[in-house]
């Protein structure tokens, strides 16, 4: 299985495991929770499956906990009975299913237990309820059971629980000359309303959502949870993985339901009436974005807040102790990744220009991890596994190198040879050169 398909599914688990993570020791609400989690119909990547068994739930939570936190224990591993026979065979399914819906509303050990009065089943047949469940899931066979929606006020325990953010049309600015749209994107901390970070864009897209969220976890360390938003924008292969080897769980509100990001629409609100209306029309962006932090840092942050009865900052900074810090690498786990396949002159190509790989890695596909803003510093992997960073090509160099079977070595620049002495025998002359005894000719 490629890599890529491997992640996306230890995203989905651990989207689904992450409810568990920093709920409080109260074994009822863990049950309440994965009630919740195992009567939701999920969309699965990769599978036809719709649901996912409690079992299931606590196991990708064990292996979770036990790797220390490592999105890579959620990743599938290579089953140990692959090319073996499943418990339910095609013809068994077809039977099982033309029952069920021949009885419609019977349960599952009643569907079981007249396919044997029948002797609809074969002698071997072992395959367990829950096994039933998912193939009449799979088949759409399974009755529906919505639930209507809990809309609800709520707010969490501790800042960095849960941050919300957004993106907002914002005023027009000059750049280059030219009247330019800017784009706010923003991160509000759910406990305390404090803003992490925020900062105007001349576009609304994945790139500047990015920037802003990298400097927001630099300033105010690691969330638990980030709610946002559901758009196009908003949806990434890369900022999903990056935020899940954070240990940070990413939630994507539902579409057409803006009431979960209340408190974020409330912060924008409050923003047009006390902060637009005092910028001046002919701004350019970095003197926008200047009046923006000392706005919020001076106004916003130091009002106390209708709610709360808090300041957002006295709130925010009275547990200070419980924040868990942004690593110091943290731009590398939002590198943009790139596949490519080494030639046989061990070389690759990104964006144009031309880098050597490792000798071991001809002719392998690898993966290259690098910064938009950095394209020279690009780091190849091979099985999870670096083998540092490429070199630019500079075929001058390899001009001068030797090759075998054995070794490789650079040989060295060529530079003028003195004239050979003269003697009586011959001893070899330089191209284009006179030599000695032809003067006297």
């Amino acid at each position: 299985m490629e890599k890529e398909k491997k992640e996306k599914i230890a995203l989905f688990r651990f989207g689904v495991i992450s409810r568990l993570l920093w709920i409080k020791e109260d074994e009822r609400q863990q049950e309440a929770l994965l009630r919740e989690i195992t009567s939701t119909a999920w969309e699965i990547p990769y599978s036809s499956r719709t649901v996912v068994g409690r079992s299931t739930v606590l196991e990708w939570l064990k292996k979770y906990r036990d790797s220390g936190n490592k999105i890579e224990s959620l990743e599938p591993q290579q089953r140990s009975d692959k090319g073996k026979a499943r418990s339910l065979d095609e013809e068994t399914e077809q039977i099982l299913v033309r029952l069920k819906t021949e009885l419609k509303g019977a349960s599952l050990p009643v569907i079981v237990r007249v396919a044997r009065e029948r002797k609809l089943l074969p002698p071997d047949f072992h395959a367990s309820i829950q096994s039933l469940y998912r193939l009449f899931q799979r088949r759409g066979l399974n009755e529906p059971q919505e639930l209507k929606p809990d809309l609800r006020r709520y707010e969490t325990d501790l800042p960095n629980d849960l941050w919300q953010s957004d993106c907002m049309h914002g005023p027009s600015v000059i750049v280059d000359g030219k009247v330019r749209k800017s784009f706010l994107f923003a991160f509000l901390d759910d406990h305390s309303r404090l803003i992490p970070h925020g900062e105007f864009y001349l576009q609304e897209n994945l790139k500047n959502l990015t920037d802003c969220l990298i400097k927001a976890l630099s300033k105010r360390g690691l969330p638990r949870k980030i709610y946002i938003d559901n758009g196009p924008s908003f949806r990434s292969h890369q900022l999903a993985h990056a935020t899940a080897s954070l240990g940070i769980s990413l939630i994507h509100c539902t579409p057409y339901r803006p009431e979960g990001k209340g408190k974020i629409e409330r912060y924008f609100k409050n923003l047009r009436m006390q902060f637009l209306p005092l910028v001046p029309p002919t701004l350019s962006l970095i003197d926008l974005n200047e009046r923006f932090e000392q706005w919020c840092d001076q106004t916003y942050h130091r009002t106390v807040h209708g709610t709360t009865k808090e300041t957002p900052w006295d709130r925010y900074t009275q547990h200070l102790h419980l924040l868990r810090p942004a690593p110091k690498n943290l731009s590398d786990f939002f590198r943009t990744r790139a596949q490519r396949k080494v030639d046989r002159d061990r070389t690759v190509t990104l964006h144009g220009r031309i880098y050597e790989a490792p000798v071991e890695l001809i002719e392998k596909n690898v993966s290259l991890l690098y910064h938009e803003d950095d394209p020279q510093r690009i780091e190849i992997f091979y099985q999870d596994q670096s083998y540092g960073f490429l070199v630019p090509l500079n075929p001058h160099i390899n001009a001068r190198i030797k090759r075998n079977a054995e070794r490789t070595e650079i040989e060295p620049p060529l530079t003028p040879t003195p004239s050979p002495p003269v003697a009586k025998s011959y001893q070899g002359g330089t191209l284009f050169e006179r030599r000695q005894d032809d003067e006297s000719l």
